[in-house]
């Protein structure tokens, strides 16, 4: 037996697949998050017979008339797969724009349950809804839930009507008194569906004055007063989990880890290989516990950005950002994907299918990693935490960095791709509310075990890989000096390239190209090739703490970390996020091109970020600084030369009048 779930957006889908499913799909307190179908198992609880039922929860929709690609996969989804019954999640709170869809629901031949969502909301502002009347008028179920509450929510109800209406599906099918051949106007719909509402709903408040979360709205998403209060808020969440309660768990996590090296080095000493007791210390122990080190300031970090989805207020930025985005020529739905982006760029990058036009689409794909993702946490954290003391304002920075490149890449594309189409962003602000701590916790620790699970695996075996090419050389020979190893010799060409940049050296150049694979991967490569077991160690002034020293470790100053950092956070991301944006892409032309633009602006970025420095710090430019020049000169020509090109091709093309 298949259940679809299908209902608007932010109508509380995937918060009532989780609840019936037991999984933890991403949910957020405002629309466009699902992009893709999801599916999973109901629940003995739901489902004590022990059959076999799984449900599918559908991306939102307005409409059964696809405007954009998501709404395309729920359409399709229920004309070609036929599931056994359909769950309509509608929000009860606001009835009238949620029942236009049911009403086309009704007419595709397949049982409908409706699961009457947010009841707690419906409760708490006094209106009611006539169940029995509104069953009658659209002749199926009608179940009240509350898919947030752990209990009395109405759930088994609501699986006990679908699997009802499921069995007499042959039945319901004939009986349907809106299955009709003829087709319905939208106007025509529109009419139903307010008569419907006037007679089942009875509302206790008018919309017709201002609420206290109007007045909140007032300032929140303040032309002038937003942007200031979205930095002070990044900022406290990122010093929360970065500088202050992060540190603090990091510190636990970080002296286990030591335990466990210090145990593992006892046991094999004087027992095991030279060759395999450095694989095993430094490549499995050191490297992967270096990463996993950063595991608790990640979380803090996950667990309040979370909050603030849940309570409503990242709906809020991207209504903030539209102003801005649209005028250079991206959607304003462009902000969802780089806020999703922010935990996993994959998904991010998914999340542009909620964009109509092609070109904005393509953009904002190309665009979206630039937002620093959970992967690139753990080297803002080495760096800052490393470098820079007080290190809350060096993600902040970051951050709106990543935003001030979008901004400007979408002046470059659109002038070179010569779009000046404008678009028009629409979203519901959902309801400011007491953010739920079990579902931050929830997320926070799905997002940890998909940390752990890659440290585990992919990080492991890449660290592995590090560790046995920096101890051979190229004939198979140990390395006595690893500057003489196979890693070196493989990373040295790069390393060339990277001197205008402050770091051109073949262990960092080594780590960079391990991070196209998993960015985690910097620091442990770092780990590796520096035979450092862990950064964090505040008892280690090796390490942090004294600037001077760190420089003894790693060979580099501030300025140069400061800019190895920019480097890492703005090239092309990971390979899995590089086929994702391939896939919504579609097209070679559109994916070489945003290879290109990502590497070009990561080098450009961490040029000036270490020459500016160093003229600053030291009155005279870095090394490498001419050809540096040269390099970043030729970058820019290329750039100008296909604007010029556009806007040549653009001056022979006919005016529209003539058209």
């Amino acid at each position: 037996m298949r259940i679809a779930l299908a209902g608007n957006p932010n109508s509380g889908k995937t918060t009532l697949f989780n609840s019936i499913t037991g999984k933890q799909e991403h949910v957020g307190n405002w629309a466009g998050v699902t992009v893709d179908k999801k599916q999973g198992n109901i629940r003995r609880i739901y489902n004590p017979s022990g059959e076999r039922i799984t449900v599918i929860d559908l991306p939102g929709a307005y409409s059964a008339s696809p405007y954009t690609s998501e709404e395309t996969i729920t359409k399709d989804f229920i004309l070609n797969e036929k599931p056994d019954v359909i769950i309509n999640i509608v929000d009860s709170s606001n009835l009238s724009r949620s029942l236009f869809f049911t009403t086309q629901l009704l007419e595709m031949k397949i049982p409908v349950v409706i699961a009457l969502n947010k009841a707690d909301i419906l409760e708490k502002k006094g209106n009611e809804i006539d169940l029995r009347e509104l069953s009658h008028m659209l002749n199926c179920p009608v179940i009240k839930t509350s898919a947030v509450k752990s209990s009395s929510n109405g759930l088994k109800e609501l699986i006990d009507a679908a699997h009802k209406a499921a069995a007499n599906g042959a039945e319901d099918k004939v009986a349907q008194k809106t299955d009709r051949d003829e087709a319905i106007s939208d106007e025509d719909r529109f009419q139903h569906v307010k008569q419907i509402v006037a007679k089942v709903e009875k509302r206790k408040k008018t919309s017709d004055r201002q609420t206290i979360q109007d007045k909140a709205d007032r300032i929140v998403a303040s032309r002038w007063l937003g942007i200031p209060i979205f930095a002070g808020v990044i900022f406290l969440v990122f010093s929360l989990s970065q500088a202050w309660l992060g540190p603090w768990l990091a510190d636990m996590l970080v002296g286990l880890i030591d335990s466990l090296y210090v145990l593992a080095e006892r046991l094999m000493a004087g027992n095991v290989s030279p060759v395999l007791q450095s694989i095993l210390l430094d490549g499995i122990i050191g490297g992967v516990g270096a990463v996993v080190g950063f595991l608790p300031l990640i979380m803090v970090l996950f667990f309040f950005l979370a909050l603030l989805e849940d309570c409503g207020y990242m709906a809020r930025v991207a209504m903030l950002m539209d102003r801005y985005f649209k005028k250079v020529g991206l959607s304003g739905k462009s902000i969802i994907p780089m806020v999703v982006g922010t935990g996993c760029a994959v998904p991010g990058i998914m999340a542009t299918r909620t964009i109509k036009s092609i070109r904005q689409r393509r953009t904002t794909a190309m665009l979206a990693p630039f937002m620093p993702c959970g992967a690139k946490l753990p080297i803002i954290a080495l760096f800052a935490g490393v470098f820079f003391g007080e290190n809350g304002w060096i993600g902040t920075i970051m951050y709106f960095l990543g935003i001030a490149i979008i901004v400007v890449g979408a002046v470059i594309i659109r002038k070179i791709t010569g779009d000046n189409s404008t678009s028009y962003f629409i979203i519901e602000l959902p309801e400011y509310r007491w953010p739920s701590i079990k579902r931050a916790f929830l997320s926070m620790l799905s997002r940890a075990k998909a940390f752990i699970v890659k440290a585990g695996t992919v990080i492991l075996v890449c660290n592995v890989i590090v560790q046995m090419l920096q101890t051979f050389t190229l004939d198979l020979q140990i390395a006595q000096n690893t500057s003489d190893s196979i890693l070196a010799i493989i990373s040295s060409p790069a390393a060339v390239l990277l001197v205008p940049l402050g770091f051109g050296m073949w262990q960092f150049a080594a780590a960079a190209i391990t991070g196209l694979i998993a960015k985690e991967n910097v620091v442990g490569t770092l780990a590796v090739v520096f035979s450092i077991s862990n950064f964090i160690n505040t008892d280690d002034l090796a390490l942090v703490g004294d600037a001077a020293a760190v420089q003894s470790v790693l060979g580099i100053g501030s300025v140069a970390a400061l800019s190895y950092l920019v480097f890492n956070l703005f090239t092309p991301p990971c390979v899995a996020a590089i086929a994702a944006m391939r896939t919504e892409l579609e097209s070679n032309k559109w994916f070489m091109g945003a290879i290109a633009f990502q590497l070009a602006m990561g080098y450009v970025l961490s040029f000036f970020v270490y020459q500016l420095g160093t003229l600053f710090t030291t009155g005279t430019f870095g090394d490498g600084f001419i050809w540096g020049l040269a390099a970043v000169s030729v970058i820019f020509g290329y750039i100008a030369f296909l604007m010029f090109k556009r806007k040549r091709q653009d001056a022979y093309l006919p005016r529209k009048a003539e058209v």
